[in-house]
């Protein structure tokens, strides 16, 4: 039996593995997939195999998997060209017959209605139609993915994008969606379940601001606009139209609640509150 990771040289797969060592799983029964073993030379020193293989590439993956194995596939990151890059895992899962199938999607899964959500919904069909036992991690958006241009942030004074002023979110941490990945994957009782993971606390933009405020001792406030203002700032910075779209999609979906939710189920699985925003926020103006 061996806990496979696939996308193991990501952040997030480089946080599972930690926790899974962390926990007492031997190397040797964890197998790291990665698009080349260099870049997983840091995890073969542990002891840990190295499985060279590429989403892009199907025939990489035939004969990966063992019926003993359980797996974890981490989602792609390519908006749009997740489907056929997890169809190549999916199918080499099924082919071997593996103990578990794990999967991270979205917070949500086939009830979010946002444009981001949609590679994921149809990967969590494509598992239940593979007839192998799953197990759903519908990750809420990080925290970490807001504060990364904290001093940016600062520097202007503002948060500007699409999100209306009261409604909430309820992010969670990298590390915290990966303890519950590696928990997930370890430990028994979660085959054919669906945790809808996020934050303990939602909180609002106006929130945000006020704690960046009072932590840095400068004035931040939050700036609404509309969606095709948003759409026309976020392609102003370089990015394309088409993922531009889907990011300000995003913002709308916020807008009307669809990450606000609370369940417990992230805090439940890591046996311990998940990180407060304050945190995230005092560790990103710490690092920059």
């Amino acid at each position: 039996m061996s806990i496979v990771i696939t996308g193991a040289t990501g952040h997030l797969g480089r946080l599972v593995i930690a926790d899974l060592l962390a926990a007492g799983v031997p190397a040797d029964e964890i197998t790291a997939v990665a698009r080349s073993k260099e870049k997983a030379a840091d995890l073969a020193e542990q002891g840990i195999h190295v499985l060279e293989a590429d989403y892009d590439r199907p025939e990489t993956f035939e004969g990966a998997f063992d019926a003993a194995d359980r797996v974890l596939l981490i989602s792609a990151s390519e908006a749009g060209r997740r489907v056929p890059q997890h169809q190549a895992v999916i199918d080499a899962a099924k082919a071997a017959g593996v103990a578990q199938l794990a999967y991270t999607g979205i917070f949500g899964g086939p009830k979010a209605d946002f444009l981001l959500a949609a590679d994921h919904r149809t990967t969590e069909q494509l598992i239940l139609d593979s007839g192998l036992p799953y197990t759903f991690l519908r990750n809420n958006w990080y925290t970490e993915m807001l504060t990364g241009g904290l001093a940016g942030v600062v520097e202007h004074g503002a948060v500007v994008n699409g999100v209306a002023p009261d409604s909430t979110l309820a992010t969670a941490t990298r590390a915290d969606y990966a303890a519950a990945a590696a928990v997930a994957v370890s430990t028994d009782g979660h085959l054919n379940k669906a945790y809808e993971l996020s934050g303990d606390t939602a909180w609002t933009f106006g929130d945000f601001v006020a704690e960046v405020t009072r932590q840095t001792g400068k004035p931040v406030v939050h700036q609404t606009i509309s969606h095709d203002e948003n759409l026309a700032r976020l392609v102003g910075y370089g990015i394309p139209e088409g993922f531009a779209e889907i990011l300000a999609d995003v913002d709308d979906a916020i807008s009307r609640g669809a990450l606000s939710g609370t369940p417990g189920d992230l805090s439940r699985l890591i046996g311990r509150p998940t990180t407060p925003l304050a945190d995230t926020i005092a560790a990103e103006l710490a690092a920059s």
